[in-house]
């Protein structure tokens, strides 16, 4: 796949998939702004990037506030000229594993902040940049907790059922503007967020692959591939769509 000098913007690329999405797409010639809450560890991915001869650019960015966005797209544009492509990967999980109803206000509100609205803050300002220069590209990080459901987890779910409906919502008034928005949808994958949904119970390890028909975790390379083809011209006539990578869970 060829992103040779794409300008990409990639949130929550400190870590896990953000990190794995940066390292691939650089790999294929991109430039990759590589945005994450905390600056220390975007240094890290970015000097990883620029030592293997990729380009990558280091930002601070806190999802949940707009100006924060609309600031950092436009030190882009000015940079670089243009922004080809938003993922937007930020993403976290309640601090709690509880049924609805003792589910805490404090989860809810943070969860929603920073996958919900913090996705939607992203692709409008993106899609503001994106019209003005006639193209675009946008791939939201959903989760398989946005296509079925997941108990116990009720505002992360409800964030990630939120990201497939805006990601379709918009690609229907955007498809005309030659702007694609599509969105990837990972079951259970090795990263931060992994870690701690095993860390409630010591047997949720072992309870979770037995719903996995391929019997193992996903890993985040494996969901960066996806995101990169979805990147590139090969996907050029696709636009709305969810990608699965849930080894199989989604078929249970």
């Amino acid at each position: 796949m060829d992103l040779k000098n794409k300008i990409i913007l990639i949130t929550g690329a400190g870590s896990g998939i953000g990190a794995a999405t940066a390292k691939l797409l650089s790999s294929y010639g991109a430039q990759v702004i590589v945005a994450d809450i905390n600056r220390d560890k975007v240094e890290v991915v970015a000097t990883e990037i620029n030592a293997n001869n990729g380009k990558a650019l280091a930002k601070k960015l806190d999802v949940t506030q707009y100006e924060e966005f609309t600031s950092l797209i436009e030190c882009i544009v000015n940079n670089f000229g243009a922004l080809d492509i938003l993922v937007n990967n930020a993403g976290i999980g309640g601090e709690h594993q509880k049924k609805t109803a003792e589910h805490t206000m404090e989860d809810w509100h943070n969860v929603i902040a920073v996958n919900q609205t913090g996705v939607f803050y992203g692709m409008k300002a993106a899609l503001n940049q994106m019209n003005k220069q006639g193209y675009g590209n946008i791939i939201n990080v959903a989760s398989l907790a946005g296509l079925k459901a997941s108990g116990y987890n009720l505002s992360y779910s409800a964030s990630k059922f939120a990201v497939v409906g805006m990601t379709k919502s918009a690609a229907l008034e955007y498809a005309h503007k030659k702007i694609r928005i599509n969105a990837v949808c990972p079951g259970y994958t090795n990263s931060a967020l992994l870690d701690k949904l095993l860390s409630f119970r010591p047997d949720m390890e072992e309870r979770l692959k037995r719903v996995i028909p391929m019997n193992r975790f996903g890993e985040a390379e494996e969901i960066a591939e996806a995101i990169a083809w979805l990147s590139s011209n090969n996907s050029k006539y696709i636009t709305g769509q969810t990608i699965t990578l849930d080894g199989g869970t989604s078929l249970i």
